[in-house]
């Protein structure tokens, strides 16, 4: 049973149950890493600060996935003794996991908050956000230590919890969450993309939420106005060829480079892989423009969709359209195209005039982009899932025609939609690596 795209989307899904908090004095916790995406998404819906919880499961030595305890900041720590008997861990095993894990605590307190004070709780609500709760230990320590803390009233917060950890549950004064399936394995069996989560991102996000809050973003906006970064999160229309096209454009303050999506047959600009993308490339700080390349009468017609000259010339007007807008004159634009948004993609960048820092292709038919192919001169990565192998030999080939720079990356085991676990969020770690590198300030190689 998959309730969820990916954190960004259980992060939304969970703020819209925690908006009657909008008006009250709220920190916002996430517990690392995997529950700080889901958290910052509450903390925006909120308008609240953002901070982590840093806490760390106690794993039987010879099964570490299974939790015997856990442990967070301040010392404290919580040992289910029914699970140290079954297991017949001795209390010496049980110092040393616990001391071996206090020292990675401790240094990961230090990574994620490097020259930053933790957020005083003093009497105030916290909200204390995973991306789920299978045992709950981890869950009750972190509520543990926000007491501790001096928090007034602990809230915790999850996408999914295990009913029978619901129903036991002790720390918080509330729990809010969205699901409670019976049958429970892992957390992550209720997610399309349950990527791993990295300290830098987590990084990343802290920085982002302060940011926000502290409105360093705002003094850095162009002024309020017809694209101004007040409208640079909305959907949008674009006249092209007597017809409209819908879309989402999403800025960041002061942005220097924007990618636009041509997505393929069949897909919109409401595709969850696509959106998933668009989201990691904006938090590595990209803009995005979503859009639908054909109206909804367009794509009656099955020939359009696979017009690859027609969705080429789309794609070429509304990037004249983006470059038109006060909010993203001077940016970089970069392309990212799926199946035959790639072709699209691969075909509008062919056009000599065209002026496109970089492209990304996920599971592409760069061959359908035909003769303009080997006048594509942008650097261009084409990722293609192992498992999809009639398509990968197709890229393999179209490698071979392509000048410019390029690079064929495969990831192992994916499908043409990388559906499989952790495959879409590897496309899109290599997309963002690839595109930031091109569009943004150069600080950083390119992935390799």
């Amino acid at each position: 049973m998959v309730l969820f795209t990916d954190r960004v989307d259980a992060g939304r899904q969970l703020a819209a149950q925690l908006l009657y908090l909008r008006e009250q004095d709220v920190v916002v916790l996430g517990i690392p890493r995997g529950g700080v995406p889901v958290a910052f998404e509450v903390a925006a819906a909120l308008g609240a600060p953002l901070d982590v919880i840093v806490v760390r499961k106690l794993g039987v030595p010879f099964q570490p996935e299974f939790a015997m305890g856990a442990i967070g900041e301040g010392g404290e720590e919580l040992l289910d003794e029914s699970v140290v008997a079954l297991t017949g861990v001795t209390d010496a095993e049980v110092s040393t996991v616990e001391a071996r894990e206090r020292a990675h605590l401790n240094a990961r307190v230090e990574r994620l908050r490097p020259g930053r004070d933790r957020l005083s709780l003093d009497g105030r609500t916290v909200v204390i956000v995973d991306d789920g709760v299978a045992t709950g230990a981890t869950a009750r320590v972190a509520c543990d230590v926000a007491r501790r803390f001096g928090a007034e009233t602990v809230i915790l917060a999850v996408p999914v919890i295990a009913a029978s950890t619901l129903a036991e549950m002790t720390g918080a004064d509330d729990i809010v969450y969205l699901a409670a399936p019976e049958t429970f394995w892992a957390v992550g069996q209720f997610y399309t993309d349950f990527s791993a989560t990295t300290d830098d991102e987590v990084a990343r996000l802290l920085d982002t939420a302060d940011r926000r809050l502290t409105g360093d973003e705002a003094a850095t906006a162009p002024p309020a106005g017809p694209g101004s970064a007040a409208d640079a999160d909305v959907e949008v229309e674009i006249s092209v060829d007597d017809v409209t096209l819908h879309g989402h454009l999403h800025l960041p303050p002061a942005p220097t480079g924007v990618v636009l999506f041509a997505h393929g047959s069949g897909s919109s600009r409401h595709s969850p892989r696509n959106r998933y993308v668009a989201d990691v490339l904006y938090r590595a700080g990209l803009g995005t423009l979503l859009f639908d390349l054909l109206t909804p009468r367009e794509e009656a017609d099955r020939a359009n969709v696979f017009d690859i000259e027609l969705l080429g010339a789309r794609l070429t007007a509304v990037t004249r359209w983006l470059a038109a807008r006060p909010d993203a004159a001077g940016c970089r634009i970069g392309y990212f195209g799926a199946s035959t948004g790639a072709a699209a993609a691969l075909w509008a960048a062919g056009d000599p005039a065209a002026h496109i820092a970089a492209i990304v292709s996920r599971g592409g038919r760069p061959d359908l982009a035909g003769e303009r192919l080997p006048r594509v001169a942008a650097p261009t990565l084409l990722i293609v899932g192992g498992a999809d192998l009639a398509v990968l030999e197709l890229n393999r080939d179209a490698q071979r025609v392509l000048r410019c720079e390029n690079r064929l990356a495969v990831v192992p085991g994916a499908t043409h939609l990388f559906e499989e676990p952790g495959t879409l969020g590897a496309a899109a770690d290599l997309a963002a690596d690839w595109l930031a590198y091109y569009l943004l300030p150069r600080d950083t190689p390119p992935v390799s």
